[in-house]
């Protein structure tokens, strides 16, 4: 989700699945008084809904910023014919680090991480 979509989102509601793991975060105090504004513009957000889910917003931001870096194996031929190479970049280890993590998540709960 980008931020515009956040903030589209703001304006009327999100959900979402949430870990009962929570993090305690001290912030610079410019982001903590931007945190307060954006929580005073949207009031129907708490404060750890906006920190929720502006660090999901970067968090994507994050993983579509991560370079590729062309491989030498071909691993598919595109519509045109051309070969398409594989990822040997950080986004393959970054995407099945982040797959480990969910399926953690999802068969153990209630487990700390």
């Amino acid at each position: 989700m980008k931020i515009l979509e956040l903030l589209q989102c703001w304006e009327e509601s999100a959900d979402g699945k949430l870990t009962d793991e929570e993090y305690k975060i001290r912030l610079p105090l410019e982001d903590a008084a931007k945190i307060q504004a954006l929580a005073e513009l949207y009031p129907r957000r708490s404060i750890s809904e906006i920190i929720t889910e502006l660090l999901s917003a970067a968090l994507t931001d994050v993983e579509t910023s991560l370079p590729y870096i062309r491989g030498d194996t071909v691993v598919a031929v595109d519509e045109l014919g051309d070969p398409l190479y594989e990822d040997v970049g950080p986004t393959p280890r970054y995407l099945s680090l982040t797959k480990k993590y969910l399926d953690d998540y999802r068969n153990n709960p209630q487990e700390t991480h």
